[in-house]
């Protein structure tokens, strides 16, 4: 997706939003991850893998959004700025949107993805061969990593975890930003937590003045023998 706009000079910031999409945030691969330095280097160009990583770091620390300085972002991938839209910066931005991890709305801002789809058979078959052959063997490999649903039970046990413990909402999901959970799933939990904290509270056995009390406490959700005893890694396999 070509840029919309040919400034005389390149615009100064831009601002960041989150692309999501719950398919491809459910299949997709993290860009920190190996399936992406792997098979999508190839295709999209280190200047541009290093620029989807460095948004999705800062996604992770601000899920809502944040402005980009370009010229900062240029400089630390080590492109050039000069050339009005055909700087490398601006062209970098431009792959991105051309191959799909990222879209412009109008002229100043900028909506990313926070995984990257599976390669195409297409994007596939213009791989080397080696890395072609390794795909394949890629794709046929059981998943060491845990499901989505295991990584929301996760999600919840720790964020009721750290609610017990007096932490505020918005530092919770913060925390769980991150540990790499993905904001939706760190949304859901809190709100989990919230219903299942308050579902906690001292409740009366019987009516009348002498009767015993109880206490109720949620159930946690069941953690997986094979979850990692810490907050999850990157996934190393996507």
């Amino acid at each position: 997706m070509p840029l919309t706009t040919d400034p005389v000079f390149p615009i100064p910031t831009v601002s960041v939003e989150p692309w999501p999409d719950p398919v491809i945030d459910e299949l997709g691969h993290d860009p920190r991850s190996a399936y992406v330095e792997r098979f999508w280097l190839p295709v999209l160009g280190p200047s541009t893998v290093w620029f989807l990583r460095r948004l999705a770091d800062q996604l992770d620390r601000q899920p809502e959004g944040f402005e980009l300085d370009l010229v900062d972002t240029a400089r630390c991938l080590g492109v050039g700025m000069r050339g009005g839209r055909n700087s490398p910066m601006l062209k970098t931005i431009e792959r991105s949107c051309r191959f799909g991890a990222a879209r412009m709305h109008g002229t100043t801002s900028i909506a990313v993805r926070r995984r990257l789809a599976p390669l195409t058979r297409a994007q596939v078959e213009r791989l080397p061969e080696p890395l072609q052959r390794e795909h394949t063997i890629w794709l046929t490999r059981p998943r060491s990593s845990p499901t989505v649903e295991q990584m929301k039970e996760r999600a919840r046990s720790l964020a009721l975890s750290m609610l017990e413990l007096g932490e505020d909402t918005e530092a919770i999901e913060r925390q769980l930003h991150h540990w790499r959970f993905h904001p939706a799933v760190a949304h859901e939990a809190m709100r989990w937590a919230l219903d299942a904290k308050a579902g906690a509270d001292v409740v009366p056995v019987g009516a009348g003045p002498g009767n015993s009390m109880a206490v109720t406490r949620p159930a946690r959700p069941s953690i997986g023998a094979s979850l990692p005893a810490r907050p999850p890694e990157l996934d190393e396999a996507g």
